[in-house]
């Protein structure tokens, strides 16, 4: 006797968790079994005629140029080295306080995610810097480690971010809502993080000692570095904000921008600017593949009918939504801990999106509590790749040390995402304005 098509849809999961389980390639992992089991169901020439037309209308799609432009953007920022001159500037400002290291590193690294959509090279570069010169201050590991990671994880949440870009390509929400949704919740994590540490030195001042106090004159004239990126994003941000760029052109005027900087400020040696744009295709090549793995995943789903399932189980539980979102959060938090962030979202979003929409939540909404959810995945332990990145730029670091402030970190993530579930106008407030 034939399968039933869900279980089909079941076994063709089980497959997916088993590639990953054996480390194949993410996009691997989730094409084999879409195809597969198209082919299965739908015969083999309806799904190769589909699946051509999925991959070619998704490869050529405008909207995803977005991707290679805010990342080459990044890059070029980068190579300008404004990135290694926001600690000092930051440095200058807070570092007689105590904990004042860890609390620059913090504000550094949301003003560097500004311009950068990466959280690993927001934690790399900071870790590079920030880390030892913490380490040569007499901070705690853990304190300092936790800093950089969770520092690092703004990169993705503060426009421009490369995630809610991926989220906005799955689910067919405005990009551009998407990113401006990111701000306020940027802004409040911050301060969320910052606050984590002042209260870390005041139960033990030995964490985090103060260091020498600098002059307003210093001050003062080091705010320089932050005006380059605070006029980018104006532009950029603001410019998308106001109706002025598609989010596709705000990303391209935003490579143009940092290029220019990077002109300017005399760092953009031929030889560097082939390296950014080395690295830009070797970023997008790995985020398109995984992208359109997505999709391939996507259609094999829709042919099961597993996320509608799915969304009428959960609907006729008559749980209160709030109790299934937490329920969803959950599930994240788990699968956070124990798979890489990026393919924990495009697996996921296709069989959890029905469930979302029929319990009425605001998709924009949603996005954001997801790349929230991929922050809080970047840190925990044990598979959370800011961790390691931060080991790996600074190897007298012990995992266990890194992992401790990981574990810290995430108590300010669970805070606002209790505060994105009760106040939901702190991510849709400034999207409302676009419509």
């Amino acid at each position: 006797m034939n399968p039933s098509v869900e279980t089909v849809g079941l076994i063709g999961m089980a497959l997916m968790f088993l590639l990953m389980f054996l480390r194949v390639p993410i996009a691997v992992s989730m094409s084999v079994p879409g195809i597969l089991g198209a082919w299965y169901l739908r015969g083999w020439e309806p799904m190769t005629t589909v699946l051509n037309t999925v991959v070619w209308s998704h490869s050529y799609s405008y909207t995803l140029s977005t991707i290679p432009m805010f990342v080459l953007m990044s890059e070029l920022i980068y190579i300008s080295g404004i990135s290694g001159e926001l600690f000092s500037v930051f440095r200058k400002w807070l570092g007689a306080l105590r904990g004042g290291l860890a609390l620059a590193t913090v504000g550094a690294s949301a003003i560097f995610a500004a311009a950068c959509g990466s959280s690993v090279a927001s934690t790399a570069t900071m870790g590079i810097v920030a880390s030892k010169e913490m380490q040569k201050a007499g901070y705690s590991d853990m304190l300092s480690s936790g800093a950089v990671v969770a520092g690092g994880t703004l990169g993705i949440l503060i426009p421009p971010s490369t995630a809610f870009i991926i989220y906005g390509m799955l689910t067919e929400e405005s990009i551009g809502k998407l990113l401006i949704a990111g701000i306020l919740p940027g802004i409040v994590l911050t301060l969320l993080y910052m606050s984590t540490v002042y209260g870390a030195v005041l139960l033990r001042p030995s964490l985090g000692p103060a260091v020498e106090r600098s002059s307003w004159l210093d001050r003062l004239m080091a705010l320089r570095s932050i005006l380059w990126i605070a006029i980018l994003f104006v532009v950029v941000i603001g410019g998308m904000y106001v109706g002025l760029f598609s989010p596709t052109e705000a990303a391209g005027v935003g490579a143009f921008g940092a290029f220019v900087i990077a002109l300017i400020r005399g760092q953009l040696t031929w030889g560097r600017f082939l390296e950014s744009l080395s690295s830009t295709v070797k970023v997008t090549g790995f985020l398109f593949a995984i992208i359109l793995g997505a999709f391939i995943l996507n259609y094999f789903l829709a042919i099961t009918r597993l996320p509608a399932h799915l969304a009428e189980f959960i609907s006729g539980l008559g749980w209160h939504r709030v109790a299934v979102m937490l329920l969803i959060l959950l599930l994240y938090v788990f699968l956070g801990a124990i798979m890489d962030a990026l393919a924990m979202v495009v697996i996921t979003i296709p069989i959890i999106l029905p469930t979302v929409k029929a319990l009425g939540f605001d998709l924009i909404w949603f996005g954001v509590i997801i790349v929230v959810m991929i922050e809080m995945a970047l840190i925990s332990p044990p598979v959370g790749m800011g961790c390691f990145v931060l080991q790996g730029v600074n190897p007298s670091l012990r995992m266990e040390d890194i992992y401790k402030g990981g574990l810290l970190f995430m108590l300010p993530i669970f805070v606002l995402i209790a505060l994105l579930i009760a106040f939901p106008d702190i991510a849709l407030f400034l999207p409302r304005f676009m419509d």
